[in-house]
């Protein structure tokens, strides 16, 4: 795809307009969902698309520069109109539930994903509101526009003017059956996380991070192995091993892109056994899934777990 078009919708944010170079329809996609962005150094990133999911002529993405990060988001604020970029996806790993009402609650440039939201919800009817926290007001990305929905529905807290929201009592305000949705820095959501059960009961929560946990590689890691079910060859993972990387020996082309456990793209088929899941892509209801795994961080409970490539 090439840059067609940048702009800076907040201090340190940039957006960016891809077009395909072959001049095709872009795939569809739904609110939620993430494209996988193939920078010219080779380095793959994930973010968030925002605009109307049904234009087919470009994807828009919009990304936080991170000076202490890895370097892909300073790559990507280096870009210019013309650059070509490989784009992968996209994937939806975020999607909107079907619910009675949605509070969305978004930090920093974790107000992305919520902005096509925001208008699915307004195309079905269903009541929602925004509690967005941000550094100030000139680092929150896309603020006029989404105040523009009106202070009843969007509650805005740039922390240098007006300190940090109480989250219980937007989690105590929340309908019966409310889909809360959560996307920003990780002490946003282990505080939404950590609020659910007593503030907000009532509801039912999703999250997207863009970074994993500090605690993505908690309990211990032993060896263990992994059956291929179509061949029956056996791949040891050593303890100090991603199952991922052990796998790659018998399959070098795996697909992967974040291997943090965040985007979903080295999803695999679980034939037998019981995995041990580590990623942020199965939500807390779904851990007990023995069908599914992410390699990059799940490991296996026992000797041996059977997957299929």
């Amino acid at each position: 795809m090439t840059v067609e078009a940048v702009d800076r919708p907040a201090e340190g944010v940039v957006g960016l307009r891809l077009v395909p170079v072959s001049g095709v329809a872009t795939e569809p996609w739904r609110p939620g969902a993430h494209i996988d962005l193939v920078l010219p150094s080779g380095k793959v990133r994930q973010y968030s698309l925002h605009g109307d999911p049904t234009d087919g002529s470009a994807y828009h993405v919009a990304v936080l520069q991170d000076p202490q990060g890895r370097g892909g988001s300073v790559e990507v604020h280096g870009l210019s109109v013309g650059d070509r970029v490989t784009v992968r996806g996209p994937r939806n790993h975020f999607p909107l539930a079907g619910a009675p009402a949605f509070l969305f609650v978004a930090g920093g440039i974790g107000i992305v994903p919520f902005l096509p939201m925001i208008e699915e919800a307004r195309r079905r009817g269903t009541p929602w509101r925004l509690l967005y926290v941000g550094r100030s007001r000139a680092s929150m990305a896309f603020l006029p526009r989404l105040e523009r929905y009106g202070p009843e529905r969007v509650f805005v807290y740039p922390r240098d003017v007006t300190g940090r929201p109480d989250l219980a009592a937007y989690l105590w305000a929340a309908p019966a059956g409310t889909a809360v949705y959560c996307c920003g820095p990780d002490g946003l959501m282990r505080a939404v996380e950590e609020l659910m059960d007593t503030a907000c009961p009532q509801g039912v929560l999703h999250l997207e991070r863009f970074a994993a946990a500090a605690d993505a590689a908690a309990g211990e890691n032993l060896p263990f192995e992994v059956e291929l079910g179509s061949t029956g060859a056996v791949v040891g993972v050593r303890a100090d091993q991603s199952a991922l990387d052990a796998l790659r020996q018998e399959a070098p082309a795996l697909t992967a892109s974040c291997e943090d456990g965040l985007c979903g793209s080295c999803e695999l088929r679980e034939l037998r056994g019981t995995p041990d899941h580590r990623d942020h892509v199965l939500s807390p209801a779904e851990r007990g899934r023995t069908d599914v795994m992410y390699p990059c961080v799940s490991r296996a409970r026992g000797g041996r777990i059977v997957m299929d490539l």
